[in-house]
Protein backbone atom coordinates (compact mmCIF):
# COMPACT_ATOMS: atom_id res chain seq x y z
CA UNK A 1 0.00 0.00 0.00
CA UNK A 2 1.40 3.39 -0.99
CA UNK A 3 1.65 6.27 1.46
CA UNK A 4 -1.09 8.10 -0.43
CA UNK A 5 -3.40 5.08 -0.25
CA UNK A 6 -2.71 4.74 3.47
CA UNK A 7 -3.55 8.39 4.02
CA UNK A 8 -6.76 7.89 2.06
CA UNK A 9 -7.74 4.94 4.21
CA UNK A 10 -7.05 6.85 7.43
CA UNK A 11 -8.85 9.96 6.16
CA UNK A 12 -11.86 7.79 5.29
CA UNK A 13 -11.96 6.43 8.84
CA UNK A 14 -11.78 9.95 10.26
CA UNK A 15 -14.55 11.08 7.93
CA UNK A 16 -16.78 8.29 9.21
CA UNK A 17 -16.04 9.31 12.81
CA UNK A 18 -16.92 12.91 11.92
CA UNK A 19 -20.12 11.72 10.24
CA UNK A 20 -21.16 9.84 13.37
CA UNK A 21 -20.76 13.04 15.41
CA UNK A 22 -22.74 15.00 12.81
CA UNK A 23 -25.59 12.50 12.80
CA UNK A 24 -25.84 12.51 16.59
CA UNK A 25 -26.52 16.25 16.46
CA UNK A 26 -28.67 15.93 13.33
CA UNK A 27 -31.00 13.55 15.18
CA UNK A 28 -31.79 16.09 17.89
CA UNK A 29 -32.41 19.80 18.13
CA UNK A 30 -29.62 22.25 17.42
CA UNK A 31 -29.08 25.98 17.26
CA UNK A 32 -27.76 27.93 14.30
CA UNK A 33 -25.22 30.74 14.52
CA UNK A 34 -23.88 32.86 11.67
CA UNK A 35 -20.28 33.66 10.80
CA UNK A 36 -18.99 37.03 9.65
CA UNK A 37 -19.85 36.19 6.04
CA UNK A 38 -23.45 35.34 7.09
CA UNK A 39 -22.96 31.63 6.40
CA UNK A 40 -24.55 29.33 8.99
CA UNK A 41 -22.66 27.43 11.67
CA UNK A 42 -23.87 24.60 13.91
CA UNK A 43 -22.49 22.40 16.65
CA UNK A 44 -22.16 19.65 14.03
CA UNK A 45 -19.67 21.74 12.01
CA UNK A 46 -17.55 22.25 15.11
CA UNK A 47 -17.73 18.66 16.36
CA UNK A 48 -16.71 17.27 12.98
CA UNK A 49 -13.94 19.84 12.72
CA UNK A 50 -12.38 18.76 16.02
CA UNK A 51 -12.35 15.10 15.00
CA UNK A 52 -10.85 15.74 11.57
CA UNK A 53 -8.26 18.34 12.52
CA UNK A 54 -7.05 16.41 15.58
CA UNK A 55 -6.96 13.14 13.64
CA UNK A 56 -5.07 14.55 10.65
CA UNK A 57 -2.54 16.30 12.86
CA UNK A 58 -1.91 13.01 14.66
CA UNK A 59 -1.56 11.19 11.33
CA UNK A 60 0.88 13.68 9.79
CA UNK A 61 2.24 16.02 12.49
CA UNK A 62 4.41 17.98 10.05
CA UNK A 63 1.63 18.62 7.51
CA UNK A 64 -0.53 21.74 8.02
CA UNK A 65 -4.32 21.42 8.18
CA UNK A 66 -6.52 24.12 6.65
CA UNK A 67 -10.19 23.83 7.59
CA UNK A 68 -13.24 25.98 7.03
CA UNK A 69 -13.92 26.03 10.77
CA UNK A 70 -10.40 26.85 11.95
CA UNK A 71 -8.52 30.12 11.71
CA UNK A 72 -6.74 30.21 8.36
CA UNK A 73 -2.98 30.65 8.35
CA UNK A 74 -1.91 33.97 6.81
CA UNK A 75 -0.83 34.00 3.16
CA UNK A 76 2.74 34.80 4.22
CA UNK A 77 2.78 31.34 5.82
CA UNK A 78 0.55 29.45 3.41
CA UNK A 79 2.46 30.41 0.29
CA UNK A 80 5.36 28.28 1.49
CA UNK A 81 3.24 25.15 1.83
CA UNK A 82 3.91 22.41 -0.71
CA UNK A 83 1.60 19.88 0.96
CA UNK A 84 -1.33 20.35 3.33
CA UNK A 85 -4.72 18.93 4.31
CA UNK A 86 -7.77 20.88 3.14
CA UNK A 87 -10.97 20.11 5.04
CA UNK A 88 -14.64 21.04 5.03
CA UNK A 89 -16.06 19.31 8.10
CA UNK A 90 -19.67 19.83 6.99
CA UNK A 91 -20.18 20.93 3.40
CA UNK A 92 -23.78 21.99 2.90
CA UNK A 93 -24.66 23.36 6.32
CA UNK A 94 -27.78 24.95 4.79
CA UNK A 95 -28.92 21.49 3.68
CA UNK A 96 -28.12 20.13 7.15
CA UNK A 97 -30.36 22.80 8.66
CA UNK A 98 -33.12 21.94 6.17
CA UNK A 99 -32.67 18.26 7.12
CA UNK A 100 -32.70 17.09 3.50
CA UNK A 101 -29.62 14.87 3.90
CA UNK A 102 -27.61 16.55 1.13
CA UNK A 103 -24.45 17.42 3.03
CA UNK A 104 -20.99 15.91 3.12
CA UNK A 105 -17.68 15.63 4.93
CA UNK A 106 -14.79 16.62 2.63
CA UNK A 107 -11.11 15.80 3.19
CA UNK A 108 -8.38 16.49 0.60
CA UNK A 109 -4.62 16.28 0.56
CA UNK A 110 -3.13 19.00 -1.63
CA UNK A 111 0.37 18.83 -3.09
CA UNK A 112 1.82 21.56 -5.28
CA UNK A 113 -1.58 23.24 -5.80
CA UNK A 114 -3.40 20.02 -6.79
CA UNK A 115 -5.65 17.74 -4.77
CA UNK A 116 -3.90 14.35 -4.89
CA UNK A 117 -6.26 12.57 -2.49
CA UNK A 118 -9.93 13.16 -1.82
CA UNK A 119 -12.60 11.74 0.45
CA UNK A 120 -16.25 12.79 0.23
CA UNK A 121 -18.69 11.17 2.67
CA UNK A 122 -22.47 11.62 2.81
CA UNK A 123 -23.33 10.99 6.48
CA UNK A 124 -27.05 10.28 5.98
CA UNK A 125 -26.62 7.57 3.30
CA UNK A 126 -23.21 6.36 4.46
CA UNK A 127 -21.86 6.55 0.91
CA UNK A 128 -18.17 7.37 0.73
CA UNK A 129 -16.35 8.51 -2.40
CA UNK A 130 -12.56 8.38 -2.42
CA UNK A 131 -9.69 8.81 -4.85
CA UNK A 132 -5.93 9.09 -5.04
CA UNK A 133 -3.93 10.60 -7.89
CA UNK A 134 -3.25 7.87 -10.40
CA UNK A 135 -5.11 5.32 -8.30
CA UNK A 136 -8.66 5.75 -9.57
CA UNK A 137 -11.89 6.74 -7.85
CA UNK A 138 -14.21 4.48 -5.86
CA UNK A 139 -17.53 4.48 -4.05
CA UNK A 140 -18.28 2.56 -0.86
CA UNK A 141 -22.05 2.37 -0.42
CA UNK A 142 -21.79 1.69 3.32
CA UNK A 143 -19.09 1.08 5.94
CA UNK A 144 -17.26 -2.12 5.08
CA UNK A 145 -18.82 -2.42 1.61
CA UNK A 146 -16.65 -3.46 -1.29
CA UNK A 147 -15.38 -0.41 -3.18
CA UNK A 148 -16.90 0.10 -6.63
CA UNK A 149 -14.79 1.83 -9.30
CA UNK A 150 -16.23 5.09 -10.61
CA UNK A 151 -16.26 6.28 -14.20
CA UNK A 152 -17.86 9.28 -15.86
CA UNK A 153 -19.89 8.92 -19.05
CA UNK A 154 -19.92 10.45 -22.50
CA UNK A 155 -22.11 13.56 -22.60
CA UNK A 156 -25.76 12.55 -22.84
CA UNK A 157 -28.66 14.05 -24.78
CA UNK A 158 -30.39 15.80 -23.18
CA UNK A 159 -27.66 16.82 -20.80
CA UNK A 160 -28.18 16.14 -17.12
CA UNK A 161 -27.03 19.20 -15.18
CA UNK A 162 -26.39 19.01 -11.44
CA UNK A 163 -27.42 22.32 -9.91
CA UNK A 164 -27.15 23.91 -6.52
CA UNK A 165 -30.23 23.58 -4.35
CA UNK A 166 -29.46 26.79 -2.43
CA UNK A 167 -27.64 28.98 -4.98
CA UNK A 168 -28.33 30.21 -8.51
CA UNK A 169 -28.75 33.38 -10.58
CA UNK A 170 -30.00 34.63 -13.98
CA UNK A 171 -26.53 34.58 -15.54
CA UNK A 172 -26.16 30.94 -14.67
CA UNK A 173 -29.55 30.16 -16.20
CA UNK A 174 -28.52 31.97 -19.41
CA UNK A 175 -25.27 30.02 -19.65
CA UNK A 176 -27.05 26.72 -19.15
CA UNK A 177 -29.58 27.67 -21.84
CA UNK A 178 -26.68 28.00 -24.29
CA UNK A 179 -25.97 24.30 -23.82
CA UNK A 180 -29.35 23.42 -25.33
CA UNK A 181 -31.86 20.95 -23.98
CA UNK A 182 -30.99 19.76 -20.50
CA UNK A 183 -32.48 18.34 -17.34
CA UNK A 184 -31.62 20.12 -14.09
CA UNK A 185 -31.11 17.96 -11.00
CA UNK A 186 -30.96 20.04 -7.80
CA UNK A 187 -28.45 18.75 -5.27
CA UNK A 188 -26.66 20.18 -2.26
CA UNK A 189 -22.97 20.19 -1.32
CA UNK A 190 -20.18 18.34 -3.12
CA UNK A 191 -22.60 15.53 -3.93
CA UNK A 192 -23.03 17.27 -7.30
CA UNK A 193 -19.48 16.28 -8.24
CA UNK A 194 -20.21 12.73 -7.14
CA UNK A 195 -23.21 12.51 -9.48
CA UNK A 196 -20.83 13.27 -12.34
CA UNK A 197 -18.15 10.88 -11.07
CA UNK A 198 -20.54 7.94 -11.02
CA UNK A 199 -21.95 8.72 -14.48
CA UNK A 200 -25.37 10.04 -13.41
CA UNK A 201 -24.89 13.65 -14.59
CA UNK A 202 -22.87 15.54 -17.18
CA UNK A 203 -22.20 19.05 -15.91
CA UNK A 204 -22.19 21.25 -12.83
CA UNK A 205 -21.80 24.99 -13.40
CA UNK A 206 -21.10 27.25 -10.46
CA UNK A 207 -21.10 31.03 -10.63
CA UNK A 208 -20.54 32.94 -7.43
CA UNK A 209 -18.34 32.38 -4.41
CA UNK A 210 -17.17 29.00 -3.24
CA UNK A 211 -14.12 28.29 -1.13
CA UNK A 212 -11.27 25.94 -1.87
CA UNK A 213 -12.35 23.48 0.84
CA UNK A 214 -15.73 23.15 -0.94
CA UNK A 215 -14.22 21.61 -4.07
CA UNK A 216 -10.77 20.04 -3.54
CA UNK A 217 -11.76 16.55 -2.34
CA UNK A 218 -14.55 16.22 -4.90
CA UNK A 219 -12.30 17.50 -7.69
CA UNK A 220 -9.86 14.68 -7.01
CA UNK A 221 -12.70 12.12 -7.10
CA UNK A 222 -14.11 13.51 -10.34
CA UNK A 223 -10.74 13.78 -12.07
CA UNK A 224 -9.81 10.21 -11.16
CA UNK A 225 -13.21 9.05 -12.48
CA UNK A 226 -12.40 10.66 -15.83
CA UNK A 227 -13.89 14.16 -15.49
CA UNK A 228 -12.52 17.63 -14.88
CA UNK A 229 -13.12 20.78 -12.84
CA UNK A 230 -12.26 23.91 -14.84
CA UNK A 231 -12.48 27.65 -14.57
CA UNK A 232 -14.42 29.38 -17.34
CA UNK A 233 -11.23 29.70 -19.40
CA UNK A 234 -10.78 25.93 -19.34
CA UNK A 235 -8.00 25.68 -16.76
CA UNK A 236 -8.15 23.15 -13.88
CA UNK A 237 -8.87 24.64 -10.46
CA UNK A 238 -5.69 25.03 -8.41
CA UNK A 239 -5.28 25.34 -4.65
CA UNK A 240 -3.28 27.62 -2.37
CA UNK A 241 -2.00 29.55 -5.40
CA UNK A 242 -3.17 32.99 -4.27
CA UNK A 243 -3.97 34.96 -1.14
CA UNK A 244 -7.74 34.52 -1.42
CA UNK A 245 -9.24 31.13 -0.56
CA UNK A 246 -12.17 31.75 -2.90
CA UNK A 247 -12.49 29.78 -6.13
CA UNK A 248 -13.20 31.43 -9.47
CA UNK A 249 -16.44 30.59 -11.28
CA UNK A 250 -16.09 27.03 -12.53
CA UNK A 251 -17.68 24.09 -14.25
CA UNK A 252 -17.31 20.43 -13.35
CA UNK A 253 -17.73 18.06 -16.29
CA UNK A 254 -17.96 14.35 -16.80
CA UNK A 255 -16.82 14.32 -20.43
CA UNK A 256 -13.73 16.54 -20.87
CA UNK A 257 -13.60 15.79 -24.61
CA UNK A 258 -16.38 18.34 -25.12
CA UNK A 259 -15.25 21.99 -25.38
CA UNK A 260 -17.66 23.15 -22.69
CA UNK A 261 -16.10 26.57 -22.27
CA UNK A 262 -16.59 27.36 -25.97
CA UNK A 263 -20.23 26.33 -25.74
CA UNK A 264 -20.81 28.47 -22.68
CA UNK A 265 -19.27 31.51 -24.36
CA UNK A 266 -22.06 31.35 -26.95
CA UNK A 267 -24.60 32.29 -24.30
CA UNK A 268 -26.37 35.65 -24.69
CA UNK A 269 -26.23 38.15 -21.84
CA UNK A 270 -29.09 37.61 -19.34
Amino acid sequence: MSTLERYCREASLLARQAAAAILEIYAGSFGVEHKDDASPLTAADLAANRILVDGLRALTPDTPVLSEESAAAPWSERQGWTRYWLVDPLDGTREFIKRNGEFTVNVALVENHRAVMGVVLAPVTGELYRATAGGGAFRERAPGALPEPLATRAAARPLVVAGSRSHGNPQQAALLAALGEHVLVPMGSSLKFCLLARGDADLYLRLGPTSEWDTAAAQCVLEEAGGAVLDLDGRPLRYNAKQSLLNPDFLAVGDPRVDWTARLKQAPAP
